[in-house]
């Protein structure tokens, strides 16, 4: 599976024993990412069994408490069991003002390195990249800056069709990497095999969209097209229409809605 989420907590501000603030743990293409850090996101890590270890980036949509207040705790923990791997944090400008004045004045410094890429941008940018997986922000309409987050695939490797192999015996094992990125083969006869006919399509890459606290914004509709897996958060039902629009929430319509469209 290239593609597993984890809701380790979707429940707003205000406090309940068997809810908990927004947490996400998302495994994709064998990277580890966690979406916002509310209150709580450490006692849900150990109740899914999720290792501490595994994460190594970390995505804050706005700087509301409900959606970070875990977070300096997390970063203490990973201290008091001596992390040594460095730790990235994608969120807007502000966030590391806060964390390191708590770990300043707590005496509480990482024993590993530790970055903050800050977020400013009212448009949609490219925050994450390597071979297998990018990572792209949503700018949401919130009370204060907010993003989501489309966490994409890339292409993978083309699969070995091994029948097909089998029958030119003179390709050897140490070709497969060559046959897997694409390449045709040349047979010592000069015989050109296209790699079409060695090997099978890749599976279609996965996409996932997280969508934070936002009133109604089809803005984001074009960014999030044909999205795999939506998230999209919603507080009031659509009696409560008037009040999701004055506190820029979304009803659970409009939600829908946009996932419809989607």
């Amino acid at each position: 599976m290239s593609l597993k989420l984890t809701i380790l907590g979707c429940h707003s501000a205000t406090p309940r024993v068997n809810a908990h603030p927004t947490a996400q743990f998302l495994e994709i293409r064998n990277h580890n990412f966690l979406i916002d850090c509310g209150e709580g996101t450490q006692v849900q890590l150990r109740k899914y069994s999720i290792k501490f270890s595994k994460i190594k980036h970390i995505f804050i949509s706005h700087l509301h408490g409900d959606h970070f207040f875990g977070l300096v705790g997390l970063i203490s923990t990973f201290r008091l069991l001596n992390r040594e791997t460095e730790l990235h944090i994608y969120a807007p400008k502000g966030l590391k003002e806060i964390i390191t004045l708590q770990l300043k004045l707590s005496n509480s410094w990482t024993n590993y390195p530790l970055y903050f890429h800050e977020l400013t941008s009212l448009k949609s940018k490219l925050i994450f990249e390597d071979s297998k997986v990018e990572v792209h922000t949503i700018p949401l309409n919130h009370r204060i800056y907010t993003n989501g987050f489309l966490f994409k695939e890339k292409l993978g490797e083309r699969k070995l069709n091994i029948s097909a192999i089998n029958k030119h015996p003179e390709i050897q094992i140490c070709d497969y990497q060559n046959l897997k990125i694409g390449r045709d083969y040349t047979l010592l006869n000069g015989e050109v095999i296209k790699n079409k006919n060695l090997t099978l399509a890749p599976p279609q890459p996965k996409s996932y969209a997280f969508c934070s606290d936002t009133s109604y914004f089809p803005e984001i509709l074009p960014i999030i097209k044909n999205v795999n897996c939506l998230y999209h958060e919603t507080t009031f039902l659509k009696d409560k229409e008037e009040l999701a629009t004055s506190t820029k929430h979304s009803t659970a319509e409009q939600a829908a809605s946009i996932a419809k469209q989607a």
